[in-house]
Order: C-alpha cells, then structure tokens, then sequence
C-alpha cells in the first residue's frame, strides 16, 4: 500500500491545523444571542454568503465523487449542472421571499405559518435525518481516501474529522462555519486544477488528447430518451436534476440559513446569483477532472482493472498519491479532508438550529432563558449531533453504489417529499394541513418501497432497474403534491398549536 512521505505528513498536519485554526480565529467574537450564533448577526455580504453555500454542498464527496463518477460512467451525471439555471431562478424569484420576509431562523417555520406546527415538525424532522445521513457520507468520503493512500485505518480518520469539526463548530458557531467555508472552496478549486494539470502534462496531445480520447471512446455522450430507468438521459438532466437541486436549495435548512445571513433580501438573491455563475467553473473542472483521469489511466493502464484500488472513489486519491511530486500529495489530501471538515461543521450548525428552534423552542414549557444560555444549548446540541455524525459514518461504506448514487438516493427518498410539502403550501392555496401530511407520508413510502424493490428486498433475485437515482426527487415531490391536493379539504389551516 502506498504510503505519504514525512514532508506529505508534515503539509497535511500544518493544512488542518490552518483548517481548524481559522474555525477557531473565527469563534473569538462571542455570539451573544441565537442571530449572532446561527446567523452570523444578519450581517455576511453576498459574495460570502455564496462562497459559503457552493462549499457546504460541493465539498469533499465532490472532490472525489464527482471524477470518480466521470472516470467510471462518462460525463452524463456532469450535464446535471445545467439543471442550476433551472433551479435558481425559481428559488430567488419565487421562493427566497417567502422565508426572508418573516426574517426566520429555519426554512421549517414558513410551514408553521401556511399550515400548521405537525407541517412544521415534520419536516423539520425529515430534514435531520436527511442530513445526518449525508454528514455521515460526508465523514466517511475523506476516511475512504486517508485509507487507501497512507495506510490510516477508516475509523481513525472518522472521529478524529467529526471531533475537530464539532470543536470549532460549537464554539464559533455560523461565523465559524463561513469563513471556513470560503478558505477551504478556493483551495479545493486550487487543488483540483492543480491535479488536471499535472494529468494533462503527461498524456499524450495535452487537453487535446483527453478531448479526442473522450469524443473517440463517448465519454461525453448523452442519451436522448426520457427512459426513466435510464442512469442519466436528456428528460433527467432537464426535468429530474432540476428538482434534485431545488431540494438542495429551496428546503435544506443548510442553503436557507446562509441565506438568512444575509444583510437584506437583495443581498440574498444577489449571493445565489454569484453562486450561479461561480458553481460552473467549479463544476465543470470537477467532473471534467474525470475526464482527465479517464485518459491518463487509458494510457498509464486502469488502477481499477489491475486491482490497485477497490473501489472508483479512490480513483482521484490513489492519482494524487502515486503521481504528484513529494509534498502536494500530503496538500491536496488534506484539501479533501478540510473541506469535508467545512461540510460537516455546516450541516451540524444547521442540525442545531433546527433542533433547538423548531423543536426545544417551540414545544418547550418551560420559562423563557436568557440568550447566553441558549448558545449555551445550542454548543452542546452541536456536539451531540458531532457524536451521531461519527456512528452514523461507519455504516455509510454499506451503501449500495458509489458516493454520488448512495448521496442523491438519500436526497431524493426524504428530500423530494420536503420539496413538495413547500411546493404545496408556496404555490396552492387548496392545501391544507391534512393534505400536507398524507401527501408527505404518500411521496416517502413510494419511494422507500420503490428504492427497496429495486434492492431486491421483496424478491429472490435483485429485479432489473425500474426509475434512476436522479429521479427520486422529482416521483417524491410529484406524489407529496398530487396526494396532498387530493386529501385536502381546500380550507388551510394555520396552526394546531
């Protein structure tokens, strides 16, 4: 097994302490309320709030799923990217107004408002559990690398990521989790450029030969059909992406708080415009990396056919190990560890948020408390969810398919009926409390019964692929508003507490 140099190991232990200090540095104000704490004080620019966004949802399973995917299916998945220019404008224009104008802490409390405190807690609900989930696939995505370039044990590299992450989380809070954010976006960007280049260098015509190798070999093909069971296809890149982003944007608590961060809600739309234009570069380069890595292993023999790695998820690490001069291995590693560090720390201060203000706050007898005790609560929610995180982490290399199936599969089961509960009560009147809860329940059992059958869990023999990953969100969201609109009475009620 390959191993780091002593100036590989050097580099990477002065990276995350940089990584953690920064997270630290930024705890040195004291949050004196909950706005200070999850929100930053309503005080982050726009260009912040969308380096902040583009580095919590492409991060370190990016890093290595994205060519990972490319390497092993073609760039179809890449395509998905198209789908932003879909999914943004409907979350500025329409749906970013309803959550800024209440001024709320979480996406969950507009449901309170349309519906009912049970809409509310429900998804509120789904949302942690959705996103424990992908945390945990977001802990286990550098542990899978450290593994297989260093000799580092899977369960060494977990909790020591979830017990770093959950330190500078809990004590500094969203500011923390921003500036993190921002420094660890630019160094992935760096790093993976700096990969493609040295790539490039040693294949045969440059980027030119990885163009002919893609064009010759259709790596960059894409199917024109709308077959659902189809891995991807011209109908999912329009139609099914466009909603997988929306989840990610228009119901996750992690995009909606960074939102609310802002100074206004004209700083609000005009960060996830920036976003927009900023996710293609960035995009683009990570898949296209897959690209890269396809042609150069076509000339230097394929890693995965010969055995030298398990799994193509590794595809990416095992380059950077074997074939970047000593020192940039140890950076570049480290890139992807810090910033599924800088995933983790904002999926965790979302997950408190959540817990204490959709549920401590709202269901709580209790007295009011003063504000230092509240970020008091807030820290030790943040570590509890740290400690889950780690446990669920181990179960994550369980999953069926590589890292970008098993993490947008998790997306689609609990985020497509999410999207629809918020599709139901943005743009119908009919609805009401009753209709939002059947129809939520409706969108997550098809799609937990249909994710099972295609598993093989209701028959002898795994039965053939009837609807894609990439659909999930969309069938979710679909029957969450179709059944919703059915079981409602047509007279919305606003509350049930």
């Amino acid at each position: 097994m390959t191993r780091f140099s002593p100036l590989d190991y050097t580099l990477f232990g002065l990276y995350l302490a940089l990584s953690v200090g920064v997270g630290l540095w930024s705890a040195r104000k004291k949050a004196g309320n909950l706005g200070d704490y999850f929100l930053a004080g309503r005080g982050m620019n726009s260009l912040l709030v969308a380096m902040s966004i583009l580095a919590a949802l492409f991060s370190g399973i990016s890093y290595l799923a994205g060519p990972a995917d490319v390497y092993k299916n073609g760039f179809g998945f890449g395509y998905a990217v198209l789908a932003f220019f879909i999914a943004t404008p409907i979350t500025t224009i329409w749906m970013l107004p309803k959550f800024y104008q209440s001024r709320f802490f979480t996406a969950y409390q507009f449901l309170e408002e349309r519906f009912s405190l049970s809409v509310r807690l429900l998804a509120s609900g789904l949302f942690i559990g959705r996103v424990a989930l992908w945390l945990a696939a977001a802990t286990y995505a550098p542990a899978l690398a450290l593994e297989k370039v260093t000799g580092i044990p899977l369960w060494i590299t977990i909790l020591a990521t979830g017990s770093l992450t959950t330190l500078y989380t809990a004590l500094g809070g969203m500011r923390a989790v921003i500036w993190t954010d921002v420094m660890q976006l630019v160094v992935l960007f760096g790093g993976q450029l700096v990969i493609a280049l040295v790539a490039m260098d040693k294949i045969p015509g440059g980027l030119g030969g990885v163009w002919e190798t893609a064009v010759a070999d259709g790596r960059l093909d894409l199917n024109f059909s709308f077959d659902l069971s189809d891995r991807i296809n011209l109908g999912s890149l329009l139609i099914a992406a466009a909603f997988l982003h929306l989840v990610q944007m228009s119901t996750d608590q992690v995009s909606v708080q960074r939102y609310l961060t802002a100074g206004s809600l004209r700083e609000a739309k005009r960060s996830l415009w920036i976003k927009l234009w900023f996710i293609l570069p960035v995009l683009v380069l990570f898949y296209g990396t897959g690209l890269v890595l396809y042609a150069f292993y076509k000339v230097h023999g394929d890693p995965l056919a010969a055995g030298l790695i398990q799994k193509e998820d590794q595809i990416l690490p095992y380059f950077v190990v074997t074939q970047l001069p000593a020192g940039l291995p140890g950076l570049l590693i480290a890139a992807i560890y810090a910033a599924s560090m800088s995933t983790i720390s904002a999926g965790l201060n979302s997950l408190s948020s959540a817990t204490l203000v959709d549920f401590q706050q709202r269901l709580s007898k209790a007295p009011p408390v003063t504000d230092l005790r509240q970020v008091r609560r807030a820290r030790w929610i943040t570590v509890l969810y740290g400690l889950i995180v780690m446990a669920l982490a181990f179960a994550v290399s369980r999953m069926q398919g590589n890292l970008v199936e098993s993490v947008n599969t998790v997306i689609g089961l609990v985020g497509g009926p999410l999207l629809g509960l918020f599709f139901l009560g943005m743009f119908t009147r009919r609805a009401d409390t009753r209709g939002a809860l059947c129809g939520s329940l409706a969108g997550f059992l098809s799609l937990l019964t249909l994710y099972l059958y295609q598993n093989g869990l209701f028959t002898p023999e795994k039965p053939a692929l009837l609807v894609s990953f990439i659909w999930f969100s969309f069938f979710g969201c679909l029957i969450t508003i179709g059944v919703g609109l059915l079981c409602s009475k047509g007279t919305p009620a606003k509350s049930d507490a």
